[in-house]
């Protein structure tokens, strides 16, 4: 009997999806990956310089490297990639939801930082590395425009890839109300805002906070803005001048911490 039309796309559609990898480049995050339990890993290619410096982590992970000669690099990066001879094939981290990632586990305040159509991976990356650092449990984007996980972001991550839960969502309003269903409160940050985040913060006690920051230049899309709770600014000292959207996560998520 043959299968149905649509039951042959579904399972071509999951074979793709397995066989989807990604190429991470550069000591850091090629080192990171290598050390997590929970990446899988495909094939290494290194120089000499690079295993000699990734040693350990090499031996830990089990791979058996692919040594090659530095003026012959064979790992299909872009031609622009600074992989500083390293190289690592890998398929995509799976997170899991929203309602397992987004409950902190050591009595800390829960934040969360959304991203609405931040397509830079360059600003993703640094999202990331700046929720590593203030706890975040995760940060969510929506899984058409915005940046996967690639190379670049790995990179400028500067390793927090391998460790701080990046969820690529359908829907992020879908996803916002998921998270207000869960006690948090939504805050929009935006240079239009009304209120500023440092006076808003001490009213919210310890409630779990979602700080949602738009995209370079258009900012948050209007339905992204109706659904939080808040539309805040970042206080300034001037009349001008602006944030960009890592600086600006990486500012809201210490003024959160400390709150």
């Amino acid at each position: 009997m043959k299968k149905p039309k649509w039951v042959v796309d579904k399972e071509r559609g999951k074979r793709a999806a397995a066989a989807e990898t990604v190429w991470l480049f550069g000591l850091h995050a090629v080192r990171d990956a290598l050390l997590n339990p929970a990446r899988d890993r495909l094939r290494l290619v290194v120089t000499r310089n690079a295993l000699d410096r990734l040693g350990d982590a090499v031996t830990e992970s089990g791979m058996e490297p692919e040594v090659v000669d530095p003026r012959k690099f064979t790992a299909p990066l872009d031609p622009g990639s600074v992989h500083q001879g390293a190289a690592l094939e890998v398929k995509p981290l799976h997170w899991g939801s929203i309602e397992e990632r987004c409950i902190a586990p050591d009595g800390r305040r829960p934040i969360v930082v959304l991203l609405d159509r931040v397509s830079d991976p360059h600003n993703v990356g640094a999202v990331l590395r700046s929720a590593e650092v203030f706890g975040a449990c995760a940060v969510i984007a929506p899984s058409r425009h915005s940046a996967p996980e690639t190379g670049a972001l790995a990179k400028t991550a500067s390793g927090a890839l391998e460790r701080q839960p990046y969820l690529r969502i359908t829907n992020l309003s879908d996803g916002m109300e998921r998270l207000r269903a869960m006690g948090y409160t939504l805050i929009g940050l935006d240079g239009t805002g009304e209120g500023e985040l440092s006076d808003l913060l001490p009213s919210l006690a310890d409630r779990p906070i979602a700080l949602v920051v738009g995209a370079e230049g258009p900012g948050m899309r209007e339905k992204t803005r109706e659904t939080c709770d808040h539309v805040v600014r970042i206080a300034s000292a001037g009349a001008f001048g602006s944030l960009n959207v890592s600086n600006a996560a990486a500012v809201a998520l210490y003024a959160t911490r400390q709150a």
